[in-house]
């Protein structure tokens, strides 16, 4: 027994000191646990290339370039673009003013039969708006005026991007020899439940990030797309919003479909558009039920919404940027580690009672609900001669 106690205290000092140890040298690690992530996102592909044929190097080269490609049009195309639609976005306010103050206050006035126009002045909220964003002066302008402060954070942060994609190659190539050396490091008398808890929490984590995400990116270029063609002007903005935050179930829709007819009123302020409008969430909603969610998702086990935003919320509070890198892995572990002890409590003496002293698996013991009730059969009289 205390033996026992002394290892599970060993445990806890270890805990302990890697929790201090991450927290103390978090933006040194923020590279390498970006590059991780990425290379953990490649290896599945990495590993199908080589079961087609590849070695592992070309395979590693093939998909390292893939993702280069990817994140150069998507840094080259999307942040000038979405930036630009912010800052129009910003031009735009004065119209939404005019129309809650001439529209949408005397109609929400004259429906509801109360004074409105006392509590909401909606010049004040676009004035400060506007104020911090001329004031900032754009995305990029607010980068280089941070980084311009100081030498050696120029050098530190250059650094850090020239480093994500030689960490990432590397981990790329070196992956599964990785996992090898880390699982021969285990324990070995837990060395098969940890390999069986990652197995899982890997399971977890990929659902979410590989599925997940892919559905967040097609709802959000679907929607983009869409009210583009609509004619909205913030249609871009929009529509990427209303992908991006729709892990969580119906949160995407009710953003986009609230902020696209809000849009469309103040800029076009007829029922065709607003019709239009409409159609192309339902489109959106009807093709993430049946094609993209079934199609990239499937059955997998993925992360519950809200702990999703619960992990991403403490992992920022507490270690920063490298504590949102770190959030989704951590939950998808913590996750699995929480049903493994609702596993162990449940086949415990604990949870079992008198059942399980006695040696009763309270598994193999049906519900009521799930037993049969069948009729008695008469019973064999045996008086009755036979014929």
């Amino acid at each position: 027994m205390n033996e026992t106690h002394a290892r599970r205290g060993q445990w806890l000092l270890i805990t302990a000191a890697v929790g201090v140890l991450l927290w103390l040298l978090a933006p040194i690690l923020t590279p390498f646990v970006l590059s991780a992530l990425l290379a953990w996102l490649g290896d599945p592909l990495v590993v199908r290339l080589e079961r087609a044929g590849r070695t592992r190097t070309v395979a590693v080269l093939l998909v390292f370039v893939l993702m280069v490609l990817v994140i150069t049009l998507a840094l080259v195309i999307l942040v000038p673009l979405l930036e630009d639609q912010v800052g129009q976005f910003i031009v735009w306010l004065p119209r939404l003013a005019d129309w809650i103050t001439v529209t949408a206050i005397p109609w929400v006035e004259h429906r509801g039969g109360f004074k409105l126009a006392t509590y909401i002045d909606p010049t004040q909220l676009i004035a400060l708006l506007k104020g911090h964003w001329q004031q900032a002066g754009g995305i990029a302008a607010t980068v280089i005026g941070g980084l311009s402060k100081s030498g050696l954070a120029i050098i530190e942060f250059f650094a850090n991007i020239a480093l994500i994609p030689v960490v990432t190659f590397y981990f790329l190539r070196d992956w599964r020899s990785m996992l090898t050396q880390i699982r021969e490091l285990l324990p070995r008398p837990l060395e098969p439940v940890v390999v069986r808890l990652a197995a899982e929490s890997d399971e977890v984590l990929g659902g979410f990030l590989r599925g997940q995400l892919s559905v967040m990116l097609s709802l959000g270029t679907i929607y983009a797309t869409g009210l583009w063609l609509v004619g909205l002007d913030l249609g871009l903005l929009i529509g990427f919003v209303a992908g991006l935050v729709s892990f969580v179930p119906y949160l995407g829709a009710i953003v986009g479909v609230s902020a696209a007819v809000i849009a469309t009123l103040v800029q076009h302020g007829d029922v065709t558009h607003l019709a239009l409008v409409l159609m192309v969430f339902a489109i959106g909603q009807t093709m993430e039920g049946f094609v993209l969610v079934p199609w990239m998702v499937g059955d997998k086990i993925g992360l519950h919404p809200v702990a999703v935003i619960f992990a991403i919320m403490t992992g920022g509070q507490l270690f920063g940027f490298l504590g949102v890198l770190l959030a989704l892995p951590v939950a998808a572990v913590a996750m699995v580690g929480l049903r493994y002890a609702h596993d162990r409590y449940t086949h415990s003496h604990l949870y079992g009672g008198e059942k399980e002293r006695a040696g009763v698996d309270l598994a193999l013991v049906p519900a009521p609900e799930d037993l049969e009730i069948l009729p008695a059969e008469p019973a064999a009289d045996a008086a009755t001669p036979e014929a």
